[in-house]
């Protein structure tokens, strides 16, 4: 169907026509037809979600014991036991739920978008609100949103693999097909799923979402799997070990205490509780909410992350391969020096607006029949726009061809007016291969082939050149004073496009067009250097993470721009695409680390150059923008399309999206996935120092007096609000000012340091240190046990609210942070200092957690010794701090 019926009838049976559905047509499509989206397996309901935060094997324990006790009569302990499960239960879901849905809305930022006629005018939309007859604007790098019947096709060619395994892509044409034709051979449909590799066209949409034909395949259905990131992997190889040793304490603990007198199913309830408080079962789901909301908070600084994982990656990158242009640069090009008639010209003006003069040396230059042929062949040969919108001039489509269309303009040649004299029939688009573009537009004088590309590649196509009013046979001695001239322009940092002409036959086909054309000359452009760039390149320099420029610009004018911005260094080298070529793998792999700039290179050089830094032992980002561009984006260890300039095809093969195509949004990024991975580690050592301290209390209070200094309901609460507030507000945490002046982390580097785990077991020792003491002096006085329990129950609690302070900084004290700066911390602590007195002084409460009312002198007690958690952690610091110095 649609394949097999003209263009127009298709155009009247889908009631559309060229300019597109207006808005509330389209409106009205969307509800009859549905989201043009695939759809999923029934994701976990909210009910299942929360049943599964009860599946493990300690809570099945601890349930089937709160059963046990009240079998027994012990009313009060299961129904506590079974109210902190049911609490942990709630915790576990909300952080879980918090995830899934922070991982729902990054899937919705990352949706696709479609470039669509509506209402007569060209306008980007999401790809899930594309309807049955809308049109699409197909380009080379798109992924095609929907099935479509093609009303246009300029050298279009589409990548089926995804639908058809074929590698090869297919040439697109507007031709009617039988019937019986099958489908990989209608080709005059496009496909959802598939790429533009080349040419561009438009196509009306005959089907979307179930209805299209990779809806159809059921078996490329499904629901998107949810990426288990590697440091979610090493959390639960971190768990596995933690909860082994701990397991054979808390056994071996258990059971000498049963020898020693006390109640065997006291000793097993004990047992699991302290168990559930040592094996960090939360902290997956703690992890995924602070990637998550480390995620959300890149997107304001322009870093759109497609993947949890890549954040990881992000913290180790030590090498980062940039483009240039509009990565570098501000992507706002601006023609500055013309060269025509063997005469370099001067040109005005700023931006986009056409007003502006041309100057040889100090004289202007107007009505010149060279500059004219010039200028006709830089608008024809384009394909932008210009246009004023409320006394604002600006441009549709590439820079660098809108700065073509200005210049044009301001020799009073309009682009518009000159199109409908000239009317385009035939164009070979540009590519990163080609270097060149080339268009055949017909007039009254006959047809005209007219060419624009790299200079070297032009020439190379030219055998005469327009001179003096005539064309002459352009000789080798021409050629090289021309490259010289191109040089020239490098060095004064231009961009340097070339242009030829050509008058043929009207069968001529545009591809046969491209040899034995006629030189009209050059035109240098400025792209200038972003001002926030060089900061950001000496920003990763500090940050030990070396910048690497790959650009199709001449190598001259790459190297003065890496030289300005600081890319540049003495004794780097500065390697051409054709000197890359001349090198064998080994020879290459040699002096990679020295090359700073790759000038004129083709996308499969990068590629190249990703592989050969990879084995070098290098993480590796690498941008990119074009179609080509995406089996180096994804080689690269994180893979960065452009946001505005890029292909659906690059966006689709990255790990991140430049939402503003900004360098400096590359080391934002870098800083925020740095500052992630610290706080994750942070708030893993400050759950350790529970863990050990917790432990060692009990192991020492059982061993040493015969006494168990908490209970079981008393360690499942402490494990419930410890582990449950102030590690989120720890994952809030703003950067270390000296973040990005440390190196690296190593990709294979430890989940928690060395020096981390110390400082744990020294924080743990510690608190139980201060539990310990309280013990022993008050059995010494005759304390009461419920009272001694209550003390060492609160002492706990309140120590780990100080720790907290503590793993906001592995390095850095609380104070020259600001005591207030993290002010969720500050709510996280008040808000568990709250259920501890409720704890304490609440009646009904104090039945079931078996505690006694606390006064001021116990608080006097309580509160310094507590505080020693953070003083001994700061006098450590400053050590540390008083050493570097």
């Amino acid at each position: 169907m649609y394949y097999d019926e003209a263009a127009d009838a298709v155009l009247k049976t889908l009631n559309t026509s060229e300019n597109g559905l207006s808005s509330g047509e389209a409106k009205n499509r969307l509800e009859k037809y549905g989201k043009n989206e695939l759809k999923e397996e029934e994701k976990t309901s909210v009910v299942k979600l929360f049943l599964s935060q009860f599946k493990s094997f300690l809570i099945i324990i601890l349930i089937a014991a709160a059963l046990v006790s009240a079998f027994l009569g012990e009313l009060i302990d299961a129904f506590v036991i079974l109210f902190t499960v049911f609490l942990a239960g709630v915790l576990g879901f909300v952080q879980e739920y918090r995830a899934e849905e922070s991982i729902k809305l990054l899937k919705a930022l990352t949706s696709p978008e479609a470039l669509v006629i509506r209402d007569g005018k060209e306008v980007k939309i999401p790809s899930s609100l594309l309807v049955p007859g809308d049109i699409l604007v197909l380009q080379a790098g798109d992924r095609i949103p929907a099935d479509a019947r093609l009303l246009e096709a300029l050298s279009l060619e589409i990548d089926e693999s995804s639908l058809t395994g074929e590698s090869i892509p297919v040439g697109k044409c507007t031709d009617i097909f039988p019937t019986e034709t099958p489908q990989p051979d209608r080709k005059n449909m496009v496909y959802t799923g598939t790429s533009v590799t080349y040419g561009r066209g438009k196509a009306v949409v005959t089907a979307t979402g179930m209805n299209t034909a990779f809806g159809k395949l059921a078996g490329l259905l499904g629901e998107i799997e949810r990426e288990r990131t590697p440091l979610q992997e090493k959390l639960d190889q971190f768990g596995r070990w933690l909860g082994t040793a701990t397991l054979i304490v808390v056994a071996f603990v258990a059971i000498l205490g049963i020898f020693q007198g006390f109640d065997p199913f006291e000793m097993f309830l004990w047992g699991v509780a302290l168990a559930v408080a040592a094996i960090p079962e939360a902290l997956p789901a703690v992890v995924t909410v602070g990637l998550a909301l480390g995620v959300r908070r890149m997107v304001k600084r322009h870093a759109l992350i497609r993947r949890l994982p890549s954040v990881e990656t992000l913290g180790s990158t030590n090498i980062i391969c940039t483009d240039k242009t509009g990565t570098l640069t501000q992507n706002k090009m601006t023609v500055e020096k013309v060269y025509v008639n063997g005469t370099l010209l001067s040109v005005t003006g700023e931006g986009y607006k056409p007003a502006g003069d041309f100057f040889n040396g100090d004289k202007p230059v107007s009505e010149d029949v060279h500059l004219h042929r010039l200028l006709i062949a830089g608008a024809l040969c384009n394909d932008a726009g210009l246009f004023e919108e409320n006394g604002v001039w600006d441009i549709t489509g590439d820079p660098t061809e809108g700065a073509l269309v200005v210049v044009a303009a301001k020799e009073g040649i309009w682009k518009t007016a000159l199109e409908e004299k000239h009317r385009r029939k035939g164009e070979v688009p540009f590519s990163s291969e080609r270097k060149m573009m080339t268009t055949l537009n017909f007039s009254e004088d006959g047809t005209y082939a007219y060419s624009k590309g790299a200079p070297e590649v032009i020439l190379s196509s030219c055998t005469k050149i327009f001179l003096g009013g005539r064309e002459e046979e352009l000789t080798s001695e021409r050629k090289q004073e021309i490259l010289n001239v191109v040089n020239d322009m490098a060095n004064l940092t231009l961009r340097v496009m070339g242009f030829a002409y050509r008058k043929v036959s009207e069968d001529t086909l545009a591809e046969d067009a491209e040899k034995e054309m006629v030189f009209a000359g050059l035109m240098g452009m400025r792209d200038l250097p972003r001002e926030e760039v060089k900061t950001a390149i000496a920003t990763c320099t500090s940050a030990g993470i070396r910048t690497v420029m790959i650009t199709g610009d001449h190598k001259t004018t790459a190297f003065a721009i890496a030289k300005e911005l600081g890319i540049f260094r003495e004794g780097d080298l500065v390697l051409t695409g054709v000197e890359l070529d001349a090198l064998d793998n080994k020879e290459f792999e040699e002096i990679v680390e020295k090359v700073s700039v790759y000038a004129r290179v083709y996308p499969e050089h990068k590629l190249r150059v990703v592989e050969a830094l990879k084995k070098k032992g290098y993480i590796v980002a690498m941008t990119g923008d074009g179609v080509n561009d995406a089996p180096a984006l994804k080689a690269a260890d994180m893979g960065i399309a452009m946001g505005i300039t890029g292909t659906d095809v690059s966006k689709e093969a990255s790990s991140m999206i430049l939402t503003d195509d900004n360098f400096a949004s590359i080391v934002s990024a870098v800083e925020e996935g740095r500052n992630i991975l610290k706080n994750i580690k942070n708030f893993i050592a400050y759950g350790l120092t529970c863990h050990i301290g917790l432990v060692l209390i009990v192991l020492v209070g059982v061993l040493a007096w015969q006494t168990l200094p908490v209970i079981a309901v008393q360690i499942l609460w402490i494990n419930l609000i410890t582990d449950g507030l102030p590690p989120m507000a720890l994952s809030l945490e703003a950067p270390d000012r000296g973040l990005m002046k440390q190196k690296p982390a190593k990709a294979k580097e430890g989940l928690v340091s060395k020096r981390m785990i110390i400082a744990s077991l020294g924080l743990g020792l510690l608190i139980a240190i201060q539990s310990l003491g309280v013990l022993y002096w008050a059995l010494g006085n005759g304390t009461p046990l419920p009272k001694i329990q209550t003390l060492i129950f609160t002492l706990v609690v309140v120590s780990l609210m100080f720790n907290a302070f503590n793993w906001r900084s592995e390095r850095y004290s609380v104070f020259s942070l600001g005591i207030f700066t993290n002010k969720s911390l500050i709510y996280a602590v008040l808000s568990t200092i709250l259920l501890q007195l409720a704890a304490i002084y609440v009646p009904f409460m104090q039945v079931a957690f078996r505690t006694v009312p606390l006064s001021l002198s116990d608080w006097a007690m309580i509160i310094p010794l507590a505080s020693t958690t953070l003083i001994a952690m700061e006098f450590t610091k400053y050590l540390e701090w008083r050493r570097h110095r």
